[in-house]
């Protein structure tokens, strides 16, 4: 899949249509994953997740907010799976309504590895990683937000289920309508952790070199492929770091070898988080993501704090084909509206961010008048 992006003036081109895997996305202002924390205790997405998808069926595209692959998945307390029935009948309902709305939306793997505590369902469960190294970390339980556990490394055997285990949650993901899976392989969760050697210190053939680091992530990526096609995959990386302790010393070189082999298998979309803290970049970052972003040939969706400024002008200038939004979109349904427009934004509540009611997460206003 070789880059077919021409540019315009920036109003018109991040509202313009544009090819993404077998999709055709109306615009480029994406709709980033968010978790919520608004599941049942089984994993099930509540049932109000509807309504507040749907209400943000105006993006380009919206990846769901983290959902776990099995029970060792989880690490925060009211996360949806993606791995049984009732998940998918309760998915379905979902994404029935996005596309009732004439939405598009994505859902994203997810395993959370070290980065859980002993207390999250099912109980009493050691965390699994690719080393039995701790991560200076918290999680969010039933008594607020705590230390991570000490986790056990996987073994062989079980890094063979846990790649049937995101099989599994592919196929589950298509019976329950989704237009494709996102593989979160960033933000210092499982796959990430594979990918470092702060987290990753094993002698066998997941850890050590470069290419036995990232030999995790692309067979994942290859089952997936598998299951569903490349045109319906899309991933996510965090090449600068920045969350749940991971750290590189040299992020150019592994990226660059991890994006180069994503690249031959012509996924929808590579989705960088390009920055934590705002769209400004230092120089020094803004060098690591030009060098690595140069091996991908695809539909590259930037993420990091984007403002409808530096979202225009970073899409208009190629340097991305779509913004994910987080925060904006979270309080601002209609955002891609609001930004076309230059309609005051609405500011979000922090304190509704995770866990609660309707309140913060279904009753945010639309800009147009006689809008649900």
């Amino acid at each position: 899949m070789k880059d077919s992006f021409m540019a315009s003036t920036p109003s018109q081109t991040l509202f313009q249509p544009h090819k993404l895997g077998d999709l055709i996305v109306p615009n480029r202002v994406f709709m980033a994953p968010l978790t919520r924390n608004r599941a049942h205790d089984d994993g099930t997405p509540w049932e109000v997740t509807a309504t507040y998808y749907a209400q943000r069926a105006s993006a380009g595209l919206i990846v769901s907010e983290a959902t776990q692959i099995n029970p060792l998945g989880k690490g925060y307390i009211k996360t949806p799976g993606i791995y049984t029935e009732s998940h998918v009948k309760a998915w379905k309902a979902i994404t029935d309504a996005v596309h009732a709305a004439g939405g598009r939306i994505y859902c994203q793997l997810w395993h959370v590895g070290r980065i859980r505590h002993v207390d999250i369902e099912p109980k009493g469960e050691q965390p699994v990683a690719p080393s039995a190294a701790r991560a200076d970390a918290k999680t969010f339980t039933h008594n607020g937000f705590e230390d991570v556990s000490e986790p056990r490394a996987l073994s062989l055997e079980e890094i063979d289920r846990l790649v049937e285990d995101y099989a599994n949650a592919t196929r589950c993901a298509m019976e329950a309508g989704f237009d494709g899976v996102e593989i979160h392989s960033a933000n210092g969760y499982l796959l990430d952790q594979f990918l470092h050697t702060d987290s990753n210190r094993r002698e066998d053939e997941y850890g050590g070199s470069i290419e036995d680091r990232c030999r995790l992530t692309l067979r994942v990526t290859d089952r997936v492929i598998q299951e569903i096609g490349s045109n319906k995959v899309g991933i996510r990386l965090s090449p600068l770091g920045e969350a749940n302790d991971v750290e590189e010393d040299d992020p150019v070189s592994l990226y660059s070898h991890l994006v180069a082999e994503l690249d031959k298998r012509e996924l929808a979309y590579l989705h960088f988080v390009e920055s934590f803290a705002g769209a400004d970049r230092s120089k020094e970052n803004a060098e690591i993501l030009q060098s690595i972003r140069k091996h991908w040939n695809g539909f590259y969706v930037a993420n990091g704090a984007y403002d409808v400024d530096h979202a225009a002008k970073y899409v208009d200038e190629g340097w991305c084909h779509a913004v994910a939004v987080g925060r904006d979109f979270l309080a601002n349904p209609d955002l891609p509206s609001r930004w076309l427009t230059g309609a005051a934004l609405n500011e979000p509540d922090q304190d509704t961010f995770y866990g609660g009611t309707e309140k913060g997460y279904t009753d945010y206003p639309f800009a147009t008048l006689g809008r649900d």
